[in-house]
């Protein structure tokens, strides 16, 4: 049994970035955008502030307070859209129930929108014109090309059909040629599904909710689902699975640190998109 290790993958992605970033003639930046005082949220966000120091993007963020004019923050995402240095602009979730989410995320330039989230950026995916993936289905996808899993004719079980993991990794999936089925809350006798996955995925955030008698042996998983309980974490699969799996991603230290370095490549590929003209004029002249 493999340990899908995404904390050194993330490293090792992430110090790929940093020396590419180098060469570049203006530093890529990063605008995020928190609303409320979620105490979650602060923590991802400081590990987002982290990560792109470390790589060399500069982060911009913006807080408002639960009282704040939704209006407001409309306008300076706007603003932000306008900014031809600004390249990636996130809204970070969740925010107060009073405001709109959809409305805000769906004001962010889908060529900026580093998280995938707008609906123009879900019509591509769905379309598979997409540039940037939603971050933890791309971290994902990273995971199985580090790993060499190759998904083509296999049985694939996604547990959770949210539109920030489920349902773009059905279609990447769909993408790679696996034969997909989508699990959720209504699905009856789950067990049935999850002992004929050659590739389980879950994604809930319900501790332990599969355990080794309901995975097939020498399978593939992917936890993705975290609950913090009593200061420690656990995730939606219980690790007694490693018994029975030739491979899983532990929680923590599997897909958590995938999805913030997929936000940085996501940055990058975004601020390529934009000044695609001025670095291929960059590499003419190094050529000559």
């Amino acid at each position: 049994m493999i340990k899908m290790d995404g904390k050194n993958l993330s490293l090792k992605i992430k110090e790929d970035l940093k020396s590419d970033l180098y060469s570049y003639f203006q530093t890529p930046i990063l605008a995020v955008v928190t609303v409320g005082d979620d105490e979650a949220s602060k923590v991802y966000v400081n590990n987002k502030k982290k990560a792109c120091e470390f790589v060399g993007i500069s982060m911009m963020h913006f807080n408002y307070d639960e009282n704040a004019d939704e209006a407001e923050i409309i306008n300076k995402i706007k603003e932000l859209n306008e900014d031809k240095t600004v390249n990636g602009i996130i809204l970070q979730l969740p925010i107060p129930k009073k405001f709109n989410s959809r409305k805000i995320l769906n004001t962010i330039d889908p060529n900026k929108d580093v998280d995938g989230l707008t609906d123009i950026s879900m019509g591509r995916l769905m379309s598979g014109n997409s540039s940037l993936i939603p971050c933890t289905p791309k971290g994902i996808l990273e995971i199985f090309d580090y790993y060499k899993i190759d998904l083509e004719g296999k049985n694939v079980v996604i547990v959770g059909r949210s539109d920030l993991v489920g349902k773009p990794l059905i279609l990447e999936c769909l993408k790679r040629n696996a034969t997909v089925t989508a699990c959720h809350s209504h699905t009856k006798n789950l067990e049935e599904y999850t002992k004929n996955a050659d590739v389980l995925i879950v994604a809930v955030g319900k501790k332990h909710l599969i355990d080794k008698d309901m995975v097939k042996e020498g399978s593939v998983i992917i936890d993705v689902g975290i609950t913090r309980e009593n200061g420690k974490i656990y995730g939606d699969v219980n690790p007694n699975v490693e018994e029975k799996c030739s491979y899983v991603t532990p929680v923590p230290g599997g897909v958590g640190p995938m999805t913030v370095s997929m936000l940085l490549k996501n940055t990058v590929t975004a601020y390529k998109m934009m000044n695609e003209e001025t670095l291929e004029d960059n590499k003419k002249l190094e050529l000559k």
